[in-house]
């Protein structure tokens, strides 16, 4: 019997299987099953998902809709947002390309189809051919430091880590129990069990300054179902709510964000969860006039801070 799908797997074949019915309206859902090798019941699971894709408000004309008529014909509408053209930058468009390319592999997928189409011309305006062959870079970490923390996570030893935390712009003698190590985003991590947080952890391996691997074991290892994530935030960390001008909108893509409110095709409001609050200073400052918080939960003098940062850091170029 198959293994149950991942997530990531799932998400690999609704994508190849939407554009597909929509290029194909109409089609029994046995048929496009069939097609691409699922269950009548996997597809119809599947389509429950897509049904509820959309932005906010979440109003009809902003969702994907999803129709199956009396006779077993499915067809999919795709939402008002999809009809604006994307406007991507060079590194955007070479990640959709790259990232994309692979689910013309999936079973049922048309390899002359919109899909192919559209990946086709995005090559061509990206400058990227069929048969050219990327260079991914996986971030900066120094590969005897990667080994080294592997290895304490193979053996569950414990390892002295002095480390600087961008959020809250210190440095910490840590002793941490490495789990995993991992790339995303373009940065190295390592997920494991910190005794200074007394739980799990995730640091960026660039930002350890040292380390040394202990010669004590830990009880402190990994559950079966454990998932390493950049980000995890905590149901008490506080959240802020941003009105952004166009060119703050980068944020949506940077950063973990719910998007409240679009205008104009660009998200105008956004919800945030702040982990430390000289973090959400400095990008308050680096975002400038384009952004402004305009509410808070759970941190005091928020629509304040950008004004405060600021003015530390000009009383600082006064001095100098």
């Amino acid at each position: 019997m198959a293994g149950r799908p991942t997530a990531p797997d799932r998400m690999r074949r609704v994508l190849a299987v939407v554009p597909w019915i929509v290029a194909n309206p109409g089609r029994k859902v046995s048929e496009v099953a069939e097609r691409f090798g699922l269950t009548e019941q996997e597809l119809l699971d599947d389509l429950n998902v897509v049904f509820m894709v959309g932005l906010p408000p979440y109003s009809p004309d902003a969702l994907v809709d999803v129709q199956i008529d009396a006779d077993g014909g499915v067809s999919i509408s795709l939402a008002d947002f999809f009809s604006r053209p994307l406007r991507l930058t060079p590194s955007q468009g070479l990640a959709l390309l790259a990232s994309s390319d692979g689910l013309l592999s999936m079973p049922g997928t048309d390899p002359e189809g919109a899909l192919a189409r559209a990946l086709d011309k995005l090559g061509k305006v990206v400058g990227v051919g069929p048969d050219d062959a990327l260079d991914i870079h996986l971030g900066h970490a120094e590969a005897t430091m990667l080994d080294t923390l592997r290895g304490a996570a193979t053996r569950g030893t414990e390892v002295a880590i002095l480390y600087y935390s961008y959020g809250r712009d210190e440095r910490t003698s840590r002793t941490i129990v490495p789990w995993r190590v991992f790339a995303d985003g373009g940065s190295w991590y390592v997920h494991g069990w910190c005794n200074l947080a007394g739980g799990e952890r995730v640091f960026r391996i660039d930002r350890i300054e040292s380390l040394e691997v202990l010669d004590t074991f830990s009880d402190h290892r990994p559950p079966e179902d454990y998932e390493s994530v950049v980000f995890q935030p905590r149901a008490d960390d506080p959240t802020v709510t941003i009105e952004l001008e166009p060119e703050a909108s980068w944020i949506v893509d940077a950063y973990p964000v719910t998007v409240l409110e679009i205008t104009d095709g660009d998200p105008s409001l956004v919800r945030m969860v702040v982990t430390e609050k000289p973090w959400l200073e400095r990008l308050l400052v680096r975002l400038g006039p384009a952004a402004e918080v305009v509410d808070a939960t759970g941190l005091e003098s928020a629509t304040s801070l950008a004004a405060e940062a600021a003015s530390r850091i000009l009383a600082r170029y006064r001095r100098s």
